[in-house]
Order: C-alpha cells, then sequence, then structure tokens
C-alpha cells in the first residue's frame, strides 16, 4: 500500500519547501492550500522531478464545514497517511481590538481548531495501525506573549504545548510527534499580515523556507521533539525564560510595533 505525507498549506513558503525536501527523499504526497492553481502547477512540477505521486486537494481550512468534508473525502479514499504536517497557518499584526472579528475568528479556526482536528482524526487512524508521524508547525512566537499579534502569538503557544502533550500521549501507540518552531523565514507569511519587515531583509535572522525545511526534515529523521531552525533562533527561544515577564511583553510589544504597517 502507498504511503502518503499529507501538507496543509503547501502552495507557498515553509509548506512548499517540505513538500519538495519530503518530494526528494522519495515521499508520495497529499498537498493541501486554498489555491487550486497553485497546487496543481506544484504537483505538477514535483512529479516530474522527482517521479513520486502528488494528490492534492482544494480546502480553506478556516472553514470548518470544508474540513470535514476534506476529512471526508480521506476516509472515502483510503490513502495511507503515515505524515501529517499541519503547515498552514495566518497572522494579523495590530491591536486586537483594532482588528475585524472575522479576520480574528479566521486565523483561530486555521491556527487552531484546524490543526487540533486534523490531529484527531488522523491522529486516531495513526495510532489504531500502530505508526505514524505528526508535524505541527508552531513559531518562536510561541515562547512568549505578543502585543500587537496577540492572537498569533497565543496560537502558536497553543501549537507549542499541544504539540508536547500529544508527544507523550501518542508515543505508546508508535505515533510520533514533533512541532517546527521557524523564526522570520521568507514567506508570503509577513504581507498576508500586513506586516513591514524591511528591516529583517538583510538579517541573519532571516532563513529562507527551503533552509528550514532541510533542518527540519533531518529533525524528522531523528524524531526531534522540538525543532528550532539556526542557533540564534534556539537562542531567542530560550531569552524568555531568562528575562520577567513584563519585560518580555514590552520588547515584544516594542518589536510589533516597530514591524506594524501604517492603517
Amino acid at each position: 500500500m502507498s504511503r502518503y505525507a499529507l501538507i496543509t498549506g503547501a502552495s507557498s513558503g515553509i509548506g512548499l519547501a517540505l513538500a519538495e525536501a519530503l518530494a526528494r527523499r522519495g515521499r508520495n504526497l497529499i498537498l493541501v492550500a486554498r489555491q487550486r492553481d497553485a497546487l496543481e502547477s506544484v504537483a505538477s512540477e514535483l512529479t516530474q522531478r522527482f517521479a513520486v505521486e502528488v494528490l492534492f486537494r482544494t480546502c480553506d481550512l478556516s472553514k470548518p464545514l470544508r474540513v470535514s468534508g476534506l476529512l471526508h473525502e480521506l476516509e472515502e479514499s483510503g490513502l495511507h497517511i503515515d505524515l501529517l504536517v499541519n503547515n498552514a497557518g495566518i497572522g494579523t499584526c495590530g491591536v486586537y481590538v483594532a482588528q475585524d472579528w472575522a479576520c480574528e475568528q479566521a486565523l483561530i479556526e486555521l491556527n487552531v481548531l484546524a490543526l487540533a482536528r486534523l490531529c484527531h482524526a488522523i491522529g486516531t487512524v495513526m495510532a489504531g495501525q500502530g505508526s505514524g508521524q505528526i508535524l505541527n508547525v508552531a513559531s518562536l512566537a510561541g515562547f512568549q506573549p505578543g502585543p500587537g499579534m496577540s492572537s498569533y502569538y497565543a496560537s502558536k503557544a497553543y501549537v507549542l504545548h499541544f504539540s508536547e502533550g500529544l508527544r507523550e500521549e501518542l508515543k505508546p501507540y508508535g505515533v510520533k510527534v514533533s512541532v517546527l518552531c521557524p523564526g522570520p523565514t521568507r514567506s508570503a507569511f509577513f504581507r498576508t499580515a500586513n506586516m513591514d519587515v524591511a528591516a529583517l531583509q538583510g538579517s541573519k535572522l532571516m532563513m529562507s523556507a527551503e533552509e528550514v525545511a532541510l533542518i527540519t526534515v533531518r529533525a524528522l529523521e531523528k524524531n526531534r521533539a522540538i525543532i528550532i531552525p539556526g542557533w540564534r533562533n534556539r537562542l531567542l527561544a530560550l531569552s524568555p525564560r531568562l528575562a520577567p515577564r513584563w519585560l518580555v511583553r514590552r520588547i515584544s510589544a516594542r518589536l510589533n510595533r516597530h514591524f506594524a504597517k501604517p492603517a
């Protein structure tokens, strides 16, 4: 039976880079994103370059009914998913009460609820089969509060802590769980979150999606619990533990104000 890695948010950024890195290792893929044209193009390219089977499903994971439809379709297809990569996510930037509620709701539905639901549905199947692997994509933001991006930081803290808990719960069932916490990465994330990151473009903190993906795939092979690409990012993840919480909040607020675009 063919085995597949299912990757959400696979049409660009880290999701696309992970798809390429896994295809390079001979993995069959199921790619999930909203943009059908982009998925078709990616699937065709990866199939031709790496001679793997690449399926795709269009789905807006911020819509619970569409998540239900995707899960039903996957169940009916009988496809064997042995790696789930929950990469899809969005951010909003600015004072929480000044944001449009529909955008905040979509963030929570996508970053938290869709991820948790996919872990529950596919993780249940994996546990029943006695094998499988889950990678949830959090962020360095998950290690601290983030005034100016409060919902995003909180959603990634959920992903981080949820994944660590799930790792211990599923270990007896033969299912491995890891969480990826990248720092600033060149992708469309900043544009969609309406952030100005010009100051970061030449920074050594900014990594390419390809770098992040390569480090991540190697760490998955070693079953790492928490994957933080880059030694600078690992130091940043440690720093909130060493400073008082009030100081962490103020520094985070100042940075996020700096990256927020004028209204």
